[in-house]
């Protein structure tokens, strides 16, 4: 029940990487049989990833996961357009590997804009364009929201951004194999994926950046992947995307399935007194449902749930370990002791509605204990 963190190797993906670590074990870079086998490799897994975002193969830049796709954007962009201008537009619901980026920047100079969210985790595409000033050089705003779910209006955004000629990039991380996307339906010119939120392994990220955009390079070597990102390719992991890419562009009317289960569980928590539904409630990730309930900790739950078989979370597996109430559920209004008590659970392609019954049955019990022990209930 947290898929949202990561996801199992689909056993076809496993398959598919196998080779590459012992007989097809060359350096893509070496012009001999076997270097070779591993370039061909990467350039059909780079194929597989373009045809599931509806972009050109020559437009896809693999890198070593989705945070270093969204610093290799947003620092890239600026750094490269540093003339042009300082300033960067964002959301104050971002995964942190977007806001400590912005949040870096800001000590080099730069100008950052983090814009407000309403109470369902939205962003007003009018406040982006009042946002807008000639010194502008990037906006970034996620496609959807890693712990509430939210879908952001991207294709406005988009227009706006395109209307300004201003490099726009999205966070696509959560959205990649769950959500049907076209970069050029959606008008973003970057947008950053990770393989082992669709089934895939673990170190391996996509940015996707249109043609004709540039942007300075963090990593400088050998000139691999460009010369954007130079490093010796992950070649396993790398074939290891592009089987998941292609599994996930056939699956994604499986996605759309887990609405289902992911409905059938809002309406069994929601009988739970004292819960709430956090996030917009149609425009929300297939799989995402994130309560909250009054009078106890969202890390309790967790526990009580782990101690009766089921993986949850109270948000970001980034940041689980931190003591400090979630800056996405203060964005939309709540305040810390409601985002204290807040619970993520995030379905996938293995779950079954008898999963769902079950954390349904149990869940009750586990709130209502909680709630016995709590001081805030009394």
């Amino acid at each position: 029940m947290d898929h949202s963190a990561t996801t199992a190797v689909d056993p076809e993906v496993t398959e598919a990487m196998l080779p590459y670590f012992s007989e097809r074990f060359g350096n893509p870079s070496s012009l001999y049989t076997i270097g070779r086998q591993s370039r061909r490799a990467i350039e059909e897994a780079r194929q597989k990833v373009a045809d599931l975002i509806g972009a050109k193969k020559e437009e896809i830049i693999f890198t070593g996961s989705g945070t270093e796709s969204d610093n290799l954007a947003i620092k890239g962009t600026v750094y490269k357009n540093r003339k042009k201008g300082d300033h960067i537009i964002t959301s104050s619901i971002e995964h942190h590997a977007v806001l400590n980026t912005c949040k870096y920047l800001e000590t080099q100079g730069f100008r950052v804009t983090y814009l407000p969210v309403n109470k369902d985790g939205l962003v007003n595409p009018d406040d982006v364009e009042n946002a807008i000033t000639p010194q502008t050089i990037l906006i970034s705003i996620m496609h959807a929201n890693n712990e509430i779910g939210t879908i952001q209006p991207i294709e406005e955004i988009g227009k706006l951004a395109k209307e300004k000629d201003i490099p726009f990039h999205t966070d696509a991380v959560q959205t990649g194999g769950k959500l049907p996307i076209n970069v050029d339906a959606i008008g973003v010119d970057l947008l950053s994926i990770s393989a082992h939120k669709m089934y895939g392994p673990k170190g391996v990220g996509v940015l996707y950046m249109r043609k004709g955009v540039r942007i300075e390079p963090l990593i400088h070597g050998g000139g691999h992947e460009r010369g954007i990102r130079s490093s010796t390719e992950n070649v396993p992991g790398i074939v290891g995307f592009g089987k998941a890419a292609e599994l996930a562009k056939k699956r994604l009317p499986e996605e759309a399935g887990v609405v289902k289960l992911r409905d059938s569980l809002i309406r069994g928590v929601l009988e739970i007194d004292d819960s709430y539904l956090n996030g917009h409630p149609t425009k929300r990730l297939p799989n995402n449902a994130n309560f909250r309930f009054s009078y106890i900790e969202g890390e309790s739950m967790v526990l009580n749930l782990d101690m009766r078989g089921v993986a949850a979370s109270t948000g970001s597996a980034c940041s689980s370990t931190s003591l400090e109430p979630s800056h996405v559920l203060l964005a939309i209004g709540l305040r810390p002791e409601e985002a204290h008590g807040s619970l993520r659970l995030t379905l996938g392609l293995d779950n079954t509605q008898e999963d769902v019954d079950y954390v349904v049955s149990i869940l009750p019990e586990i709130v209502n204990k909680l709630r016995m022990m709590s001081p805030l209930a009394r």
